[in-house]
């Protein structure tokens, strides 16, 4: 026997359940499986009725909102899914756990910023007050610019006339007609960068400049013929010295 068979063969073995366990932990496995099969049948029902209730808001040409009732979050992602493959907007309003609900909304009739806020609130929405509150939001718009207008004609100064920063700014401008006269015109100068054609051109012959061309790499090539002696010779001294040893 090895060392681990003995060492397992010595430890004592794990209890055992009473019989008493035994029944309560087969009667929490039943009643748990009981209530999943519940809640799935639950679920599978809500799922049937949401379907047939889309099904017919769908086809109902008329209807451009459809509100759920109160569900549990659990059906409430369910009916999102179901929203979700038939095209249609979905949101959740009310207090969780205890009015929750959904509202569906078709994709070409989406909810206003007005019913949003209401549903939100948990008031009933009423299009006529959104019409009635628009008209007269747009009658005192299209009133408005005009007495804006009018306001801001007669302040605006005519043509020809000195702008209001010239006055604002007259102390430190030196005077209202100092702009002309104040400002420095600039004149290019044409001679900048100006390089004459003489010095561009090299007045030397062709012979002459192949000539200073040698002139400048002779010397190093005198350079490298005479290192290369002096290393030659240091070489043959060496080896001569060696011979004599």
């Amino acid at each position: 026997m090895d060392l681990l068979g003995s060492i397992l063969g010595s430890m004592e073995k794990p209890p055992s359940a009473s019989e008493k366990e035994r029944k309560i932990a087969k009667a929490f496995k039943e009643k748990k499986e009981m209530a999943e099969r519940k809640s799935h049948k639950e679920r599978e029902k809500y799922k049937l009725e949401v379907t047939s209730k889309v099904e017919k808001f769908m086809a109902d040409q008329k209807a451009t909102r459809l509100k759920l009732p109160p569900a549990s979050k659990n059906n409430r992602s369910l009916a999102h899914e179901i929203a979700e493959a038939g095209g249609l907007i979905a949101h959740s309003f009310g207090t969780e756990e205890i009015d929750r609900y959904l509202m569906f909304f078709k994709k070409e009739n989406p909810p206003s910023e007005e019913e949003f806020r209401a549903l939100r609130n948990g008031e009933e929405y009423d299009p006529s007050k959104e019409k009635m509150a628009s008209s007269s939001s747009s009658a005192t718009v299209s009133i408005e610019p005009s007495s804006k207008a009018k306001d801001r004609h007669a302040s605006t100064p005519s043509y020809g006339e000195t702008p209001h920063y010239q006055e604002k700014y007259k102390h430190l401008l030196g005077g209202l007609d100092c702009t002309e006269k104040t400002a420095v015109k600039m004149e290019p100068n044409k001679a900048f960068g100006y390089v004459p054609s003489s010095n561009k051109k090299d007045l030397r012959s062709i012979e002459q400049t192949l000539n200073d061309m040698k002139s400048r790499k002779r010397p190093k090539m005198d350079t490298i013929e005479t290192d290369d002696a002096l290393e030659h010779t240091s070489t043959k001294r060496t080896k001569d010295s060696s011979e004599e040893l």
